[in-house]
């Protein structure tokens, strides 16, 4: 029995480890180049910075574990010193507030380094990047996947580990009820909507003058704005969500000049020269986005498996990832949850399918 597991997130990674553990056949593929989805880790002068999700909380077990189990490191948010608002026309003070994310983890390496970790773990024979999923048919003898690039296989049943909305676009035969596809169509996507910018340092200026890094702004582009840096050493940085709409944003020459003068404004001449400026505009990214995500998300969705979204295709085909998460939908913990969640489907269908032997 082989399962597909469509998209290489954290969530489509922690299923294929799962199986991979208890000898279950798979084949993950992921449309992108690249393994990790909403998790991307950028590097510069050997610094890891994430452009994606960044912290995970106390109280959140399975994040904890993997992180435990993989022997990889977690550290504290700096949040020592002063915070800088910046009001609507532009005026900066100092001392408001206090540091928003205190108390939350991150992982040395960045995220990227977690994605690294259960890739490696994996048989690469198993993996394959840059395999986009166009279509799903179900058939007497299973599942058949195809790809943009024409070819097609078959498998036992497939996992569709994506934003419930890119899932919506693959074309599906037979059709999916229509309360099915309404409820993926209505799910929204967590922070697709988003765009985030890391300016990378030599030194740490903010600390050095008594800042935290954290910034508050109702004048932008960046509206809030978090210390960005490893535990240890440098490169040092900062990092903020850019609260601009997507349509306002997408001349990124014009936005990167926007944003080396408000770090002016919010902590002085150095803010403005960083060694290296990261974007990544979520909102314009296929494999995250569609069009019904370019309004960003205010508040957090409430998260969670519709239920029609349960066993369609009489079980061959199942939905993951953290939208689909009733706990910690929309967080990293959610996309483990959902996981978890998918693989006690699978076992239980699997221990079903041995009894009826």
């Amino acid at each position: 029995m082989t399962t597909l597991i469509i998209g290489g997130g954290l969530s489509g990674l922690a299923l294929a480890d799962a199986l991979y553990a208890k000898g279950h056949d798979f084949m993950l593929v992921e449309g992108r180049r690249r393994l990790g989805g909403r998790i991307k880790t950028g590097h510069h002068a050997g610094g890891a910075f994430d452009l994606g999700p960044a912290w995970f909380w106390p109280g959140q077990p399975r994040i904890a574990h993997l992180i435990e189990r993989l022997n990889l490191t977690r550290f504290d948010q700096f949040a020592d010193g002063d915070l800088v608002y910046e009001n609507e026309q532009g005026h900066v003070q100092r001392g408001r507030g206090f540091s928003s994310m205190q108390g939350s983890w991150r992982l040395a390496g960045g995220l990227g380094a977690l994605i690294d970790a259960l890739a490696q773990g994996l048989p690469a024979d198993r993996i394959r990047l840059g395999a986009e999923v166009t279509a799903l048919e179900r058939t007497r003898s299973g599942v058949i996947a195809s790809f943009r690039s024409g070819e097609a296989m078959t498998f036992d049943r497939a996992v569709l580990c994506l934003p419930p909305r890119v899932a919506a676009n693959i074309k599906f035969s037979p059709n999916l009820p229509d309360a099915t596809k309404a409820a993926l169509e209505n799910i929204p996507t967590w922070m697709a909507g988003q765009a985030k910018a890391v300016a990378v340092y030599d030194a740490p200026f903010w600390r050095e003058a008594g800042l935290s890094g954290d910034a508050q702004s109702r004048f932008g582009p960046m509206v809030e704005i978090h210390d960005a840096s490893p535990e240890h050493g440098g490169p040092y940085a900062l990092f903020g969500f850019i609260g601009v709409p997507p349509q306002g944003r997408a001349d990124e020459q014009i936005l990167r000049q926007h944003i080396e003068a408000q770090l002016k404004r919010l902590f002085g001449p150095a803010g403005a020269e960083p060694k290296h400026l990261f974007i990544k505009d979520w909102a314009f990214d296929p494999f995250t986005a569609t069009k019904a995500d370019l309004a960003p998300l205010y508040a957090h969705p409430t998260y969670g498996m519709p239920q029609a979204l349960r066993g369609v295709w009489n079980g061959q085909l199942l939905f993951s990832g953290t939208e689909t998460a009733p706990q910690f939908g929309g967080y990293i913990e959610g996309a483990l949850e959902a996981a978890e969640n998918i693989l006690r489907t699978l076992e239980i269908k699997m221990d079903d399918q041995d009894a009826s032997c």
